[in-house]
């Protein structure tokens, strides 16, 4: 038995720092998502009408394969982040809490890197 309250003991541990990591990476691809995407609805609006091999001809441009990779990892990282924060505050059971995280990260990696492969793929022929 401890005469010390709740304050007292917790008193001087500081923070667990956890949280910092995770709110500055969501920070940092959303900044990163906001030319992007600007980049990426401009470019299909203008390709509206264009034939097949004309969009491929367009992924085929080095720095526009470059820009859809880093399209695809900064939006599959930031709806990473962004999904795990809500299964932490809104699932309460841990064992699915857990499981949910490591299925969402699973698919996020999963989805991402079948993105990448598809545009190197189309930018390599």
């Amino acid at each position: 038995m401890s005469l010390r309250s709740p304050l007292g003991k917790v008193r001087g541990l500081g923070s667990a720092k956890e949280g910092v990591a995770h709110w500055w990476a969501q920070r940092m691809t959303a900044v990163a998502l906001v030319p992007l995407v600007i980049w990426f609805v401009a470019s299909v609006c203008a390709m509206v009408g264009s034939d097949i091999g004309a969009v491929r001809e367009w992924i085929g441009t080095p720095l526009v394969s470059i820009l859809l990779v880093l399209f695809v990892i900064a939006t599959f990282h930031h709806a990473q982040l962004g999904l795990q924060v809500v299964l932490e505050d809104y699932v309460h059971t841990e064992w699915l809490k857990i499981a949910s995280i490591a299925l969402v990260k699973f698919a996020a990696i999963a989805l991402a890197v079948a993105a990448i492969f598809s545009i190197v793929k189309i930018a390599l022929r």
